[in-house]
């Protein structure tokens, strides 16, 4: 069924089942996805079916699916479901390096991704895939719309500066988790990435893209752009020096934990402005919720890979294994 407009809401008709007493019932209902278009139904819209190629029919199935995710893993309370204790939280994001540093002269907010020194080993899958939506959901729900107010005009994407400094063959350790998150990405939060920076690649990312950009859709392939050494120059036509990531500032300074003005310019740190904010903003959504704040991860339904994704994460695992012997293959590629 179609979506159907009332006013300026757009509800999206959604039939969920429901098991009780060992039997299965199907509840249908309408609702409004007012969380996922924040006041923007048509671009919404458009996004899914961008990342369906147009097609219609899927395009809905991908938004229904989508619904019917939020409604089944309660999403939409995810912000008010505070990480504790604040050391476990503190750990988590040492061991998952991902941050916000400013954004670009268009407006778009740039994340920066410390992938290559992510050690994902202080909590279990289930705290860093609930770390992981959280800053998702507080991308669209604040950043974007003040992002959008800000430069007066509609933005509804962000930027990625991916930092591969530190990468090893133990990665694959996380080929799990990336897979998982990146399909939560794909299937719920499609064409929210305008485009992937990388930066700091050792030789082996290099050789790996040359097996796995073939097997790409062409719109993915666009996105991702690697650049030299730690991509200052380039970044810098595209946002001011003060909303580069701290590891593209000086030439050769690495993804390093802490930067050398203080973990208050490291956008993975959690005494970073954007971090306090978020957290900030998490307590007071927990506050307002009245409900007793509860130890213990928010468990997500995990999607299964698509064929697409599952055959590119296969690949890199095979190339990895193949060339992570090479003495070059740790090596900062040129």
């Amino acid at each position: 069924m179609k979506p159907q407009s009332v006013g300026k809401f757009i509800f999206v008709n959604i039939s969920i089942n429901r098991q009780k007493n060992g039997n299965t019932r199907t509840i249908e209902f309408w609702v409004d996805f007012q969380l996922i278009h924040q006041g923007y139904p048509t671009e919404t819209l458009v996004r899914f079916l961008k990342a369906r190629d147009g097609n219609v029919s899927k395009a809905h199935k991908m938004l229904v699916d989508c619904l019917n995710w939020r409604i089944q893993n309660e999403i939409d309370n995810i912000l008010a479901k505070p990480i504790i204790p604040m050391d476990l939280y503190r750990a988590i994001r040492d061991s998952q390096l991902m941050g916000m540093s400013g954004y670009t002269k268009e407006g778009l907010p740039v994340i920066a991704v410390g992938l290559g020194l992510s050690t994902f080993d202080k909590a279990s899958i289930h705290y860093y895939v609930q770390s992981h939506i959280q800053i998702n959901e507080y991308r669209d729900q604040v950043i974007l719309p003040y992002a959008t107010e800000k430069f007066g005009r509609h933005i509804s994407s962000c930027v990625k500066v991916i930092d591969l400094t530190g990468l090893k063959l133990s990665a694959l350790n996380h080929i799990k988790l990336l897979t998982v998150t990146s399909t939560i990405d794909d299937l719920n939060y499609p064409e929210k990435t305008d485009k992937y920076y990388v930066v700091n690649a050792p030789y082996i990312c290099s050789a790996c893209w040359k097996v796995v950009r073939p097997l790409l859709q062409e719109r993915t392939r666009d996105k991702v752009k690697f650049l030299p050494g730690c991509g200052r120059e380039d970044l810098l036509e595209i946002m001011d020096y003060a909303s580069l990531p701290h590891f593209c500032k000086r030439e050769g300074s690495g993804s390093s934990r802490h930067s050398s003005n203080g973990t208050t310019d490291n956008c993975f740190s959690l005494d970073h402005a954007f971090y306090q904010q978020l957290y900030d903003y998490i307590k007071q959504q927990a506050a307002l919720m009245e409900a007793p704040i509860k130890q213990g991860s928010f468990h997500v339904d995990f999607p299964e890979p698509d064929p697409e994704g599952a055959k590119i994460a296969e690949t890199i695992e095979s190339e990895f294994q193949r060339l992570g012997g090479s003495e070059r293959a740790f090596q900062l590629s040129t």
